[in-house]
């Protein structure tokens, strides 16, 4: 972190961060222990996004909300922990970044914020590059029809599987021209505003009540960090089990509002402290099927010349 924050001139989002990153010292002044869970008062989405963790995660998580309440934390989880209007901003079906369009609002969705920045970002960065001739997505797009065989133009069937819906993403963002019309600016206010309100309101930040030391919610509900990138607001994650179907590691993350990675690196050390001596401490990767090859197989076709 130490190594990433600052003001960049080029990025106007960096420029609001003036008087709330540490003067010196870095973040790791902030790193503490389990004591500081001691009177901890977090809270849990739980209808926001626990109910989408499989129950794998859910028996191995609550296993560690345990662990947390036996270092003297405590942890609510009510209507007050939830994210405000989840029941329309979080997808039910996983993560989704068109997720307004698909309930029927375009100017609701990040995707339609994403499409024409990611038009008008990739034209000023090709621009600056003196070793290609590429300089806009339209080249992109027209350079994948072109390389079909290695760059995936085209979706399959007719084009290379790795590739499987070909450049659909970089067609939908041809398509908008990066033009910021009216339905993009409504967009961008829904997504950043409705997801501010939602997790500031979860931490008690708009009411009289507790501020929570942190949201815990589980990163590998896709919707949980995706409501949080919306936001702009910083996310720590905490590997805390290995998935026995997968092979995947999964954790639990702490959410928090605006500027708040000093509370996050605070308590991400704590909860990583307490669970040293537990089963769901940090483990080494168990390599999952490391020992399988790809075995390419020759098709033989017999026939007439």
């Amino acid at each position: 972190m130490d190594a990433i924050y600052g003001i960049d001139q080029r990025d106007n989002y960096t420029l609001a961060q003036r008087g709330k990153t540490p003067r010196s010292g870095g973040y790791a002044q902030f790193l503490t222990t389990k004591k500081a869970l001691r009177g901890a008062v977090f809270g849990l989405p739980w209808q926001s996004f626990w109910v989408h963790a499989d129950p794998e995660q859910l028996r191995v998580l609550t296993a560690v909300l345990d662990i947390l309440r036996s270092a003297g934390a405590t942890i609510l989880n009510d209507t007050t922990t939830e994210i405000t209007n989840y029941q329309t901003i979080v997808s039910p079906d996983g993560w989704n970044w068109d997720y307004g369009t698909t309930r029927g609002f375009a100017n609701e969705s990040e995707y339609t914020v994403v499409k024409v920045d990611f038009y008008n970002n990739i034209k000023a960065y090709l621009s600056e590059l003196e070793n290609t001739s590429i300089r806009s997505l339209e080249d992109i797009v027209q350079y994948n029809y072109d390389n079909d065989g290695s760059e995936g133009g085209y979706p399959w069937p007719l084009g290379n599987p790795a590739f499987y819906s070909g450049q659909d993403g970089f067609l939908a963002s041809l398509e908008t021209r990066g033009i910021q019309d009216e339905t993009y600016f409504q967009a961008l206010n829904f997504v950043q505003s409705t997801t501010r309100k939602g997790i500031d309101d979860a931490l008690g930040l708009n009411s009289n009540r507790t501020k929570l030391a942190g949201l815990l919610v589980p990163p590998d509900v896709g919707q949980s960090y995706q409501i949080a990138a919306q936001a702009g607001y910083p996310v720590v994650t905490l590997p805390v089990g290995v998935h026995s179907a997968t092979g995947m590691g999964f954790g639990l993350a702490i959410m928090q509002t605006a500027w708040a990675e000093a509370e996050l690196v605070k308590w991400a050390s704590a909860i990583e402290d307490v669970l040293s001596g537990s089963p769901y401490k940090r483990s080494l990767p168990r390599w999952h099927g490391y020992l399988k090859r790809n075995i390419p197989l020759l098709n033989i076709y017999e026939g007439s010349d």
